[in-house]
């Protein structure tokens, strides 16, 4: 079962292409779990929609060039963080003789929950020393850690922090719900935007030709739309908004992104799912 019908397997990195990999990980899921579900879920669901996109006027049928990983090995471990970092060393292991930029690689992981978005965030890190960083989500994942993992999907933004270097930029948006700190580091910091038109605005006039690189939580979208997730917030966005987004983004220096919290037992209708994977192909169609 390969994305969209049209990815070819593969085993490693191609150059002049788009990758899509799946990080089959819920372990630090601290109210539903069922995320690990989420990456061939997409791909299920993304072989019966439509391979056209009116929205961006563009066609997966013509793609060239995008290839399915298959899922990273979590290896036989109990404990969930050794799974974590597992996966994670899988997801390096494909850059020992590959580069993002020189190499014109862009990567597409599927989740799991954000704490998988990690891996990836910052192997661009590495790469883009310029990159901005978009998050979208309901929460704010600023947690030094929670639960005792220092790396959990509420903590997950804060350590990708800690990577951060001088000229690279957050920008975050969706975000409904954290603790009292968390609302007031992103006030001080000045990365949480108000407001769509915020969003917009910061992206087509502060931006540049930088690399953006988008990490998305699906709980960002209200869960009338989306119920499939394992912790929803009343009060989120609906699929046009994010297409008004998708088209911005389809102009800019978009170098990647990562899609997680899909946890489809859920949402037994399945049409979680296919959200999903409307949001997958347009994520895709950006990128080309």
């Amino acid at each position: 079962m390969h994305i969209f019908d049209l990815a070819t397997p593969a085993k490693q990195l191609v150059n002049d292409s788009i990758h899509f990999v799946g990080f089959q990980f819920d372990g630090t899921a601290c109210y539903r779990k069922g995320a690990k579900f989420g990456p061939d879920s997409i791909r299920e669901a993304s072989s019966n929609i439509e391979t056209y996109s009116p929205y961006l006027d563009r066609d997966t049928a013509d793609l060239k060039n995008i290839y399915d990983l298959g899922n990273l090995d979590l290896g036989l471990f109990l404990d969930v963080e050794k799974s974590w970092a597992h996966a994670c060393d899988h997801f390096d292991s494909f850059f020992k003789e590959r580069d993002l930029k020189k190499d014109n690689i862009k990567m597409i992981t599927l989740g799991g929950e954000h704490s998988i978005s990690f891996a990836p965030i910052k192997k661009y890190l590495e790469t883009y020393p310029d990159l901005v960083l978009l998050h979208l989500d309901a929460h704010a994942d600023l947690r030094d850690g929670y639960e005792g993992f220092h790396y959990s999907h509420a903590s997950i933004i804060r350590r990708v922090l800690d990577h951060f270097g001088e000229d690279h930029k957050l920008i975050q948006y969706g975000i409904r719900s954290g603790t009292k700190e968390e609302f007031s580091w992103m006030e001080e910091n000045k990365t949480r935007m108000g407001s769509h038109e915020e969003l917009i605005e910061n992206l087509l006039f502060f931006t540049d030709d930088r690399p953006i690189y988008l990490t998305l939580d699906l709980d960002y979208f209200d869960p009338s739309f989306l119920p499939g997730t394992g912790t929803p917030e009343a009060g989120g966005e609906d699929f046009h908004s994010f297409i008004k987004l998708i088209k911005v983004l389809k102009n800019k220096n978009f170098v990647g992104a990562d899609i997680t919290e899909l946890s489809p037992e859920i949402d037994p209708t399945g049409n979680s799912n296919v959200f999903a994977a409307k949001i997958a192909r347009e994520i895709l169609l950006a990128l080309v």
